[in-house]
């Protein structure tokens, strides 16, 4: 199994306005269990027994609450979790917003920085999705684990539920000798509806979650020969002094590294799909078994919920959803989103 994970915890709360906002974005929201977006994803990668790290790359400005979720989330855990989560787990901080591919070779770097002596194997996971069951997820992993080992950058394919315009798609290539797993054809950008269900009724079509992996050796070869300039901004990174290390909410973070400064103010902005993904000839993707939603709208939040809370008082409504801090009555009207959150209210047709 993979021997490191890194949560890409960075995003500016630009969807579930008005709860979520640049200071505080989705990944910190809770579900209905009271568990955050970002702690559901650390657990995920709890349960797959790592044995290297668990990174967080996230924003400057979010690390204290970064840091306080992870504390949060020891205090409740099993000695087992809580020992994984003291020693292994870390944050680091950007130096400022550079898109996904700066935090992807920059996890490579701070892995074998850290120990030279691993062959490290990583798995790359979103902290703002659903996903579900972990016994899926994990089995999935395993494949796509043996899959990044023979050198491939590694996607996780979703079974279209819908015909959406709100994703990436993925066209299936030749199988794989590995179960459940196919050389990727081409990725598609975001379609329109016309398109998106011509994907669909073609049946050679999936979603793209997001989540990749891959070994860091190949990541680093292949981003020399996909995109040489997010290469070369972090070339000094291998040679140069380790980072400092520091604590914050009892949860280890990167106080200061002088070279990932200097890396970021030269790497362009580009995310790891553009970067590497639809560029290499090694792009695989593993079909998730796992039900996977990325909650990126009201509608799809609102199924996480139950209807009806204390704080809620529907009177001759249908199909209205509430998610409020203050008590809300709603009378005689249909089919409405009703959001109120910090200090501001979303009011709109489903």
């Amino acid at each position: 199994m993979f021997t490191d994970a890194v949560i890409l915890a960075g995003g500016f709360g630009e969807r579930l306005w008005p709860a979520s906002s640049p200071s505080y974005p989705k990944q910190f929201l809770s579900l209905a269990d009271g568990i955050s977006f970002l702690q559901a994803s650390v657990l995920r990668a709890v349960a797959l027994n790592l044995t290297g790290k668990i990174l967080i790359i996230t924003r400057k400005d979010l690390l204290d609450l970064a840091a306080e979720q992870c504390s949060l989330l020891i205090e409740g855990a099993t000695p087992e979790i809580k020992k994984k989560l003291q020693e292994d787990l870390y944050i680091i901080a950007e130096p400022k917003p550079k898109h996904t591919a700066a935090p992807g070779i920059l996890a490579c770097h701070f892995l074998e920085k850290t120990q030279p002596e691993v062959d490290h194997s990583i798995l790359i996971l979103t902290s703002d999705h659903v996903i579900g069951p972990t016994e899926s997820f994990v089995n999935d992993c395993k494949v796509a684990y043996e899959c990044a080992t023979q050198d491939n950058f590694v996607c996780f394919a979703i079974p279209p539920t819908e015909v959406s315009t709100g994703f990436g798609y993925i066209k299936t290539g030749d199988k794989l000798n590995i179960s459940n797993a196919f050389k990727i054809a081409e990725f598609k950008e975001k379609p329109n509806l016309e398109t998106a269900k011509k994907y669909i009724e073609s049946g050679n079509y999936w979603w793209n979650s997001g989540m990749f992996a891959f070994t860091s050796k190949f990541f680093i070869q292949e981003l020399k020969k996909c995109d040489i300039d997010v290469y070369n901004a972090f070339l000094s990174l291998p040679t140069s002094n380790p980072p400092k290390i520091g604590v914050c909410n009892g949860i280890k973070f990167v106080e200061s590294w002088q070279s990932m400064d200097e890396a970021y103010e030269k790497t362009p902005a580009i995310s790891m799909d553009n970067a590497v993904a639809e560029r290499t000839t090694c792009a695989c993707a593993v079909k998730a078994s796992f039900s996977w939603d990325d909650v990126g709208s009201w509608d799809a939040f609102e199924k996480l919920f139950a209807k009806n809370t204390d704080k809620t008082e529907l009177i001759n409504c249908e199909n209205c959803f509430v998610y409020s801090d203050i008590p809300v009555a709603i009378c005689g009207v249909d089919d409405l989103v009703v959001v109120i959150k910090n200090g501001k209210a979303l009011v709109m047709k489903k």
